[in-house]
Order: structure tokens, then sequence, then C-alpha cells
């Protein structure tokens, strides 16, 4: 199901084929923290494996998220950013209320992120820290990329 919503002269979006692969692994690859030089292949296999959610400012991509999830339990927020002109007005706000309406989200019983820098932001929309960090475990470094 495709989801849009106009708000100003920004269309937030969840239609796949709107997204501009180019741009995202651009960001991606060069500009984040999290992603430095991943592979073009491995951005657009994520993308293909996601619930993804767009920018648009006159029809070009200004902004980008992606839930990794099982659509019925758990999600997981990932590779979530504004292309630097942009921001300062507000979208990254929205893209959070945009992402919190979508009905998949509501149904799920733990929704998730990780984030260096961006505390202040996540937590307007419900994130907290972990209740329960002794349960959580993980594997790393895996190899990267």
């Amino acid at each position: 199901m495709i989801i849009e919503k106009q708000i100003g002269n920004f269309v937030y979006s969840t239609d796949q084929h709107r997204l501009n692969i180019d741009f995202i692994h651009q960001y991606l690859s060069v500009e984040s923290y999290w992603a430095k030089n991943i592979p073009y292949a491995t951005v657009q296999k994520s993308i293909e494996g996601s619930l993804c959610f767009g920018i648009y400012y006159k029809n070009q991509q200004v902004g980008f998220a992606r839930i990794i999830t099982d659509y019925a339990t758990f999600g997981y927020l990932a590779d979530v950013f504004v292309d630097k002109d942009f921001r300062e007005k507000g979208l990254s706000k929205e893209l959070m209320i945009f992402i919190k309406e979508h009905p998949m989200i509501k149904k799920l019983r733990r929704f998730m992120l990780a984030t260096l820098d961006a505390h202040n932001l996540y937590s307007q929309f419900g994130f907290t820290p972990l209740s329960e960090p002794n349960r959580f475990m993980e594997i790393k470094p895996f190899e990267k990329y």
C-alpha cells in the first residue's frame, strides 16, 4: 500500500518507485557516519527488503528513511537523513510523524533504532533508551561491505 502526504511544498511517500537510489547511495556512502563506503548494490538490496519513506521537493528527493521489518511484530528504523540543503525546515520531524502514522507501525510490538547524535529528535516521538539492555545481544563487527 502506497501512502503519500503533502505538507507545504514537500511530499512524503512510501512509493519505492519514486526513490532515487543514486541520491540515497551518495548520502549513505559519502556523508553518513554509519554506512561509509557502502556499495551501491548493498543499498539497492537494503531498499528492496525494507519499508521505505522518501521526502520530495518538486519531484526531487531530499530525504529518506527505511524500516527493516517483518510487517507484524518488529521494526528497526534505519538510514534516516535529510539532504543538508533542506535541513532546519522541520522535515525530519514531519518524516517521523509520517512514519509513526503508518498503519503497520501502529501494530508493532517493538520499534527500535540506533543513533549517535539524534536522541533529541527521536525522544520527541517516544523512543527511549533500552529498558532492559541486558536482554539485547549483538555480533560485532561483521565484515564490512
